[in-house]
């Protein structure tokens, strides 16, 4: 239990961006960087760290071996948050640090799921200079470009057929992007592909 506790405090740390006590604890016991917090279900320091906007926190966690795809109860790295939270310093020392950029959740759903459905476009920006894939389905057999487009996310949208997500691909519903495409938006994505 008390490793438990002590992990607990880690992670209020993590939460609360108080950088020198972090490094302090972490000095005293490295093995504090890498442990989950079962009280927390299973988030470690990094995921708080990542979800909360902490730069120096997450720098200072992967410089002590924090394990950047660690996964919780939810099947989400720290890469996950740093997505759906629009942390993009964060998401570049991640991906720097060996995350994996096409992770997936227990919904099968990857960060640039994430990036596409909260109209993140930096954030896919990023997600794509560090090869992170454009066509991965989820559960509900949707492409970041399914969620992008349903959301009306237009330069998200266009983005993301530039780099080759495909507007063919069906979801469980069989129904592809352009079909799930509000407004004109599936026009302009049709005529770029014919283009």
């Amino acid at each position: 239990m008390e490793g438990c506790v002590s992990n607990l405090m880690v992670c209020n740390l993590a939460y609360s961006g108080k950088l020198e006590e972090l490094k302090e604890r972490i000095l005293a016991d490295k093995s504090l960087a890498t442990r989950t917090d079962q009280v927390k279900q299973r988030w470690s320091p990094l995921h708080i760290a990542a979800s909360a906007g902490r730069d120096e926190i997450v720098k200072a966690l992967l410089g002590k071996g924090a394990q950047v795809n660690a996964v919780n109860q939810n099947g989400c790295t720290p890469l996950h948050y740093a997505a759906s939270k629009n942390r993009h310093e964060i998401a570049v020392m991640l991906l720097e640090g060996g995350a994996n950029p096409d992770a997936k959740d227990h919904y099968e759903a990857t960060a640039m799921h994430r990036a596409a459905a909260k109209g993140n476009l930096k954030m896919i920006h990023i997600l794509l200079y560090y090869k992170a894939s454009t066509n991965i389905q989820d559960t509900e057999g949707n492409t970041p470009l399914h969620l992008a487009c349903d959301e009306e996310r237009v330069e998200e949208a266009k983005l993301l057929v530039s780099q080759g997500a495909s507007i063919y691909i069906e979801n469980k519903e069989e129904k592809t992007p352009l079909q799930v495409a509000k407004g004109g938006l599936g026009l302009i994505l049709k005529r770029m592909v014919e283009s």
